[in-house]
C-alpha cells in the first residue's frame, strides 16, 4: 500500500528514478485507457506495451503480471483518499462532528470514483475477480474505525459500539452503493446522494439522539 511521506523529509528523484516512474505510469495509464475501452478480460500484455510504446520485458520490470495494474489501480485510490481527507483537514479532527466527518469521507470516496467512472467501472468487476475485496487490507474500514473511535472519546457515540465492526460496517455500505451504481449505465444513478442516505441511516443508528 502507498505510504504518504512529509514533505520536509521526501527526498527529490534522481533522474533514473524519474525515468522509472515515467514509463511505469506510462504503462499504467495505457493499461488503464485499453481496460475501459476493451475490457479487463479483453486486454493483453502485448496491447498494452503497445499502446505504451515499450518491450514486453519494460512490462515485466514493473509489473510482475497484468493483475497487478488493478493492485496499482486500488492503491492509488487509496492515495487519493488519503490525500482528500488530508486536504479537508480530517486526518486529525479530533473533537469534529462525527456525522459531518462521515459525511465528508462519503463525499470525497464518490468524487474519486466519479472523475472517471467509465474506468471505474471497467476496472471494478476486475477488482473484484481478483479476489481483492477479500485479500486486499480494509484500509477503508479502518480509516472509518479511527473516526469512530473519535467519535466514542468525545463522547458522541456511546462506549459500547465497537469501532471496528463498526468501521467495517460503514465499508460494506460504501462498496454496496459502489457495486449498485457500476451494474447502471455510464451516466445513470446518484452514487453521492447514495452514499449519504446509507451512511445517514446507520449513523442514526450508532448516535443517540
Amino acid at each position: 500500500m502507498v505510504e504518504t511521506v512529509s514533505p520536509a523529509t521526501a527526498q527529490p528523484l534522481g533522474r533514473r528514478e524519474r525515468n522509472k516512474m515515467r514509463v511505469k505510469n506510462g504503462i499504467y495509464e495505457a493499461a488503464l485507457e485499453l481496460f475501459t475501452q476493451k475490457g479487463y478480460d479483453q486486454t493483453t500484455v502485448e496491447e498494452i506495451t503497445e499502446r505504451a510504446d515499450v518491450a514486453r520485458g519494460t512490462f515485466f520490470n514493473h509489473f510482475q503480471r497484468k493483475e497487478d495494474i488493478i493492485g496499482e489501480w486500488s492503491e492509488r485510490r487509496q492515495a487519493r483518499l488519503r490525500e482528500g481527507l488530508d486536504s479537508e483537514g480530517l486526518e486529525n479532527s479530533e473533537g469534529a462532528d462525527i456525522r459531518l466527518t462521515l459525511s465528508h469521507c462519503m463525499s470525497i470516496l464518490a468524487r474519486i470514483t466519479l472523475d472517471s467512472s467509465a474506468q471505474t467501472k471497467a476496472l471494478l468487476t476486475a477488482w473484484v475477480r481478483a479476489g481483492a475485496p477479500l485479500e486486499e487490507e480494509p484500509h477503508t474500514a479502518h480509516m472509518f474505525s479511527r473516526f469512530i473511535e473519535a467519535g466514542r472519546e468525545s463522547g458522541e457515540i456511546p462506549q459500547d459500539v465497537d469501532p471496528e465492526l463498526a468501521g467495517h460496517l460503514l465499508r460494506d455500505v460504501y462498496l454496496g452503493a459502489l457495486f449498485r451504481w457500476a451494474r447502471k449505465p455510464v451516466g445513470e444513478g446518484d452514487l453521492e446522494a447514495e452514499l449519504q442516505a446509507a451512511c445517514a441511516t446507520l449513523t442514526d443508528g450508532l448516535i443517540p439522539r
